[in-house]
């Protein structure tokens, strides 16, 4: 018996353990053994996908297609494509002078040859690691950026070296300071870039962060106590497949072995109209560049999404640690690059949270109250790239803002220092004998955005004062102040930058749909604050390889598998021509006027690394808002039931009806010192108002 059409992979389901092998086993009967370093999803045609959207019972179902990156004996790289229903290759497309992204496993093997290479072991030496200490000797391998000696045609990968003189000792303490080029078809060491200043082997004591160290220097805290997130009656939302309904939302949770968590179909119930808002949300690349100037380190400046994959960096993450709380998990499965299958448990992990106040007012007058607790809900990932972690979260909240978060923790890229080294404003010594780079980090957000329909405009909105004089009839006291909105009508009108002078933000608007009472067009507000822009200068190598971070605000015209701005092929691009973004945009004249379009928007932060940040950094977290604007009635939010609500009549009436409805959890810290005992949740004055 066949497979029923609700046995079936949703469209936008990732693919399948079986349709990974699917797809392994028909490119392995056709061209042999070669090396896998893609099997994913072939999103379906957006033209396709919107039709089964709208008519699933009717509609054609979208094919079921793999999408493939191979690298054939002799380093060939193909490019394939394979239907998953009739097994079929209906592409396979040799590439010239691009390389696919590193994978795990590409990573992992290069720590052993550099372990037994004679000039790396040469090098340790000469450095102050003892002679026949070779297996203390890590490497954070990297893909090697741009090298010109190079170019694109040899797989390369350049190792930063480091000593560990224990196996539980931080192996970033003790930086080497020579850097060894692998290749990967003769893995093999090719070259050892060698500074021209030396700086021998660290001789300060290890300073680590797991627990014995911690305890042999006075030990843990020990005034916490338990802090538990119950949810007696069970989660408030609802999944099936990977589709989930909470609080209105509706949206199907996807996972790329580029991206990490994609979301598709985004719709908000309103008041029983299901509205569409963003047709695909992704986390689309980053780039890490580091700001010293010194050869080899004008290399270091990791897309680590393009280069090595927030999905299959992925962390499987566990109860209470990762995700506290009635926590739902869901898998990742990818190949292997010798054509097996591995799977990721619990890549993704999806809970609620409390979130404070939702809206609150007292009367002043009588002291008549309500006040509604809100709760938000976390789609969460984590991702390790070498020595950084990536705590990325889609939160969604009750109002219909979307919040993308991340926070980065982990542990700093450190290089060795002599003493008393003049870093010379590139670093900071964060502990002796180790220098922290400056660096950025740069996140490339994708908003395909269907708000209330598929064609949507651009606008970037500025808080300016009047134009008008004081004194003059327009704006005689001189308080005037207003939003400014400039219509980003073209690719090239729509390269904007932040300005936070006047809180720029940008509008996604449907113009052919006005709110009744503002007469503005229904929109969602991205509020972005935290965008600093690219240091780096025009002209250099991270500027061209990088293209997407040039500006905060890149809006291009939607096109089927436009879907990373730095190219698809990202390892060992030389930048010209820049890839991806630029070529999209062109010269600049195409209209993304009221038309199916892409806003990509860049953001993060700017790290001058400080002591407090090592041996492992506290987590710092950024964030965004995805905002609704003009696109309620009102205030979404006041069905939300309240903790409790008194009127003026009904304190009136002797707090006849007045509701508490406050959990019966919460208590007083110090019950017998101060507070008032017993006091209503809400009271303002201490005094008990109802029950």
């Amino acid at each position: 018996m066949g497979s029923s059409v609700a046995d079936l992979p949703h469209p936008f389901d990732p693919l399948s353990l079986a349709e990974i092998e699917t797809a392994i086993t028909t490119v392995k009967k056709a061209h042999g053994d070669v090396f896998f370093n893609v099997v994913a999803l072939h999103e379906p045609r957006k033209a396709e996908m919107t039709a089964w959207l709208a008519a699933p019972e009717t509609a054609p179902r979208p094919k079921r297609v793999a999408d493939l990156a191979v690298i054939a004996p002799g380093g060939k790289v193909y490019d394939a494509l394979v239907t998953l229903d009739e097994p079929k290759i209906i592409k396979w497309e040799l590439l010239d002078g691009e390389q696919p992204i590193i994978t795990m496993e590409e990573l992992q093997l290069v720590e052993h040859i550099v372990r037994s290479d004679p000039k790396v072991i040469e090098q340790c030496i000469l450095s102050g690691v003892p002679e026949g200490e070779m297996e203390k000797v890590f490497c954070d391998p990297w893909t090697i950026g741009y090298d010109e000696r190079y170019g694109s045609s040899v797989r390369l990968q350049q190792a930063f070296m480091y000593y560990r003189p224990n196996i539980d000792d931080c192996q970033y303490t003790f930086p080497l300071d020579f850097c060894p080029i692998y290749a990967a078809d003769k893995k093999e060491i090719i070259a050892i870039d060698i500074p021209k200043v030396r700086r021998p082997l660290s001789k300060a004591p290890p300073i680590n962060y797991h627990p014995a160290a911690v305890e042999a220097q006075g030990g843990h805290r020990k005034d916490l106590t338990p802090i538990n997130v119950t949810q007696p009656e069970g989660v408030s939302f609802q999944v099936k497949g990977r589709e989930i309904e909470w609080q209105n939302w509706k949206f199907h949770i996807g996972f790329s072995y580029r991206e990490g968590i994609v979301l598709n179909n985004i719709t908000f119930n309103d008041k029983g109209n299901v509205r569409p808002i963003f047709f695909r949300l992704s986390l689309a690349e980053m780039v890490v560049p580091y700001g010293n100037p010194e050869h080899p380190h004008q290399r270091k400046h990791a897309l680590d999404q393009g280069e090595y994959g927030a999905g299959y960096m992925a962390n499987s993450l566990s109860l209470g640690c990762d995700c506290k709380g009635s926590i739902h998990y869901l898998d990742a499965h990818f190949p292997t690059q010798a054509g097996g299958v591995r799977t990721i448990k619990n890549a993704i992990c999806i809970h609620e949270e409390d979130s404070g106040i939702l809206f609150k007012h007292t009367d002043f007058r009588d002291d008549s109250v309500i006040v509604t607790r809100g709760r938000k809900l976390i789609v969460q990932q984590i991702f390790t790239a070498a020595n950084y972690e990536y705590v990325v979260a889609w939160v969604f909240h009750q109002d219909g803002t979307i919040q993308p978060e991340i926070k980065l923790t982990g542990i700093l890229n450190t290089y060795a220092m002599d003493p008393e080294e003049d870093t010379h404003g590139w670093g900071t010594q964060v502990y002796p004998g180790v220098n922290a780079h400056n660096h950025q980090h740069l996140f490339c957000l994708r908003i395909d955005p269907n708000v209330d329909g598929p064609d949507n405009t651009v606008f970037m909105t500025d808080a300016v004062p009047s134009e008008a004089p004081v004194g003059s009839p327009e704006n005689f006291y001189g308080n005037g102040f207003y939003a400014k909105r400039t219509k980003l009508a073209t690719t090239g009108e729509a390269m904007t930058q932040y300005n936070g002078a006047t809180s720029r933000t940008w509008d996604i608007c449907n113009t052919s749909k006005l709110h009744p009472y503002s007469k503005k067009p229904s929109s969602y507000k991205l509020v972005s604050r935290e965008v600093p822009g690219l240091l780096p200068k025009e002209g250099s190598l991270v500027w061209k390889r990088a293209a997407f971070a040039r500006h905060a605000v890149h809006v291009t015209k939607y096109r089927d598998d436009q879907l990373w701005p730095a190219g698809r092929h990202v390892p060992q691009t030389s930048g010209e021509p820049s890839k991806g973004i630029t070529e999209w945009i062109g010269d600049g004249s195409e209209s993304v006027d009221n038309t199916d379009i892409v806003l990509w928007h860049t953001f993060g932060l700017t790290h001058f690394p400080a002591p407090e940040d090592f041996p492992i950094m506290p987590a710092e977290p950024m964030t965004l808002l995805l905002r609704p604007r003009h696109f309620f009635a009102s205030n979404p939010v006041m069905d939300v039931p309240p903790s409790y609500s008194s009127t003026p009549s009904q304190l009136l009436a002797n707090g006849s009806g007045v509701l508490d409805a406050a959990d019966k959890i919460s208590k007083l810290a110090f019950p017998n010192g101060n507070g008032a005992n017993g006091a209503s949740c809400c009271s303002t004055n201490g005094a008990t108002n109802g029950n």
